[in-house]
């Protein structure tokens, strides 16, 4: 497995609320509304992760992350994702999605990355936990 994570900031003229909407009903179905398929060549699982600033227990403190948005994209191999990237960066889609992301982002210099997990056991009795998280 393949996962790719990207830092976003959300358009300074939006409040959290609009950049949400926005996201998940504009932006993450925009490729689908252009008639491609799939949106996310190859992706096997695509999340947005909007981060609440929280309480720093140790200093009380509330910090900004920098990020109003994490999002994760995966894929079965490096290769799938290569061979993604370089549909989603077509000179006939790249013009659009960057059009759609002005509105949306801060800017275009969202950090990309790869990652590599590791997973820490943390059942009652040190064995690895699966957690099903359901919304609404």
């Amino acid at each position: 497995m393949f996962k790719q994570i990207c830092f976003f900031r959300k358009h300074p003229d939006m409040t959290m609320e609009e950049f949400m909407d926005y996201y998940e009903n504009q932006h993450s179905t925009l490729a689908k509304r252009m008639g491609l398929k799939p949106a996310i060549p190859n992706a096997v699982r695509y999340v947005r992760r909007y981060l609440k600033p929280e309480m720093n227990p140790v200093t009380g403190e509330i910090h900004d992350p920098g990020y109003d948005c994490l999002m994760e994209i995966w894929w079965n191999s490096r290769e799938d994702f290569e061979n993604s990237q370089r549909i989603i960066s077509s000179p006939e889609r790249k013009p659009i999605t960057m059009r759609d992301e002005a509105k949306l982002f801060a800017s275009h210099l969202n950090p990309v990355c790869s990652v590599v997990d590791f997973e820490s056991p943390m059942g009652p009795n040190g064995e690895a936990t699966s957690l099903e998280i359901k919304y609404g």
